[in-house]
């Protein structure tokens, strides 16, 4: 064990001298998440919707009314009125507006019959996010519009359904904390653990630590263990700063803060055992460079850190089973925003356990010497 810690104490002073290495690894994770969490979390604002009446009715007028108090209430549209409609689909084609409400010139006259009065929506649907919030809220305005007295059952004949939410409402940057905890022991794990171990391979110090008394099985623990340090203190950092930036209730909570710790350190290992294991063979220090893309892609978003599980195509989700970011992310989930204890991620623990020692093995066994 001895050899093991003077390996560790090694690698921890060269990765101090190198602030800059530090200093990306913590602060590039927060970026990704303010950037991602703010830029697809937020609710879509501001839409410009064309309007062409071609009634002009009592009726439309206040259905345009209605229309322009959302415009300047919530601000989800902002209205165009168009006197020609082929001009409105010329701009919509455009794309100077995102959508063209079109009013019937008999609109007022089936509203006042009450037969069945209609409205057109046309939209830019190339952006689903768009058009869907276009057309609920359209829907939302033509469900409130009532120009007559509505007579209400005094007993309801419909079923009804009541809502109840079990956890206060998570922001999108809230749910996507837990995955950029993860890529954040990914980005030290990559840089700080496999870079680092293919150009010492690449300087030949390796072999000059195999003609001392030290084992394969020591010398690939003790780059597992300082590379966990460091991963663990990148994590750890954006736990800390990650949930103030994000809002998570009580952040310091040194009870959570434990049941995070147990979960990062176990990450932590389970990755830079998979990297040593993927990197074990390698002797092209460009490989693991090239690899870092690749990686990121085929590990990061399978994980449901962006988005759920539950809508991705078959094979993606057989990818999602053997991903060990897909059980670090579900424990996070679990403890930072459901705040829930070692119970419910029990099993997440001990697939990452047994994904360490599965990977730590074959690391050992693979590695061989090069002169």
């Amino acid at each position: 064990m001895g050899r093991t810690l003077a390996l560790i104490e090694r690698e921890m002073r060269r990765f101090r001298r190198s602030p800059v290495l530090i200093f990306m690894s913590m602060t590039m994770p927060i970026v990704q998440l303010v950037v991602l969490g703010y830029a697809f979390g937020g609710n879509v604002k501001h839409l410009k919707l064309a309007i062409v009446d071609q009634d002009h009715g009592v009726p439309a007028v206040r259905l345009l009314e209605m229309t322009s108090a959302v415009s300047s209430g919530a601000r989800t549209i902002d209205t165009v009125v168009y006197a020609d409609q082929g001009a409105a689909l010329e701009d919509l084609r455009d794309g100077h507006v995102n959508g063209v409400l079109t009013i019937p010139p008999d609109f007022s006259r089936r509203v006042l019959a009450k037969n069945a009065p209609r409205v057109a929506l046309i939209e830019d649907n190339t952006d689903t996010f768009v058009s869907v919030t276009l057309s609920s809220t359209m829907n939302s305005v033509l469900a409130s519009y009532a120009p007559g007295v509505k007579v209400v059952p005094r007993v309801s004949r419909e079923p009804a359904l009541d809502v109840v939410e079990v956890y206060p409402y998570v922001p999108y940057i809230q749910y996507l904390l837990p995955g950029s905890v993860v890529m954040s022991i990914f980005v030290m794990v990559m840089i700080g653990g496999g870079i680092i171990f293919i150009d010492d391979k690449a300087r030949g110090l390796h072999e000059g630590y195999l003609v001392t008394p030290i084992t394969k099985l020591e010398l690939i623990a003790g780059f597992n263990i300082s590379g966990t340090i460091k991963a663990v203190t990148a994590g750890m950092f954006l736990i800390v700063i990650g949930s103030l930036i994000a809002g998570i209730p009580n952040p310091l909570d040194p009870f959570r803060l434990f049941r995070v710790f147990v979960v990062v350190v176990v990450t932590a290992f389970a990755l830079i055992s998979l990297m040593f294991l993927l990197m074990v063979r390698v002797t092209d220090p460009l490989l693991p460079r090239a690899m870092f893309g690749v990686l990121n892609t085929v590990l990061y978003f399978p994980s449901g850190a962006v988005y759920p599980q539950q809508g991705f195509p078959a094979w993606m989700q057989v990818i999602a089973v053997a991903d060990p970011f897909t059980y670090a992310v579900h424990a996070l989930k679990c403890l930072l925003l459901k705040n829930t204890g070692f119970g419910a991620i029990a099993f997440d623990l001990l697939f990452l356990s047994l994904f360490s020692a599965l990977a730590m093995t074959l690391a050992t066994r693979l590695f061989k010497r090069t002169l």
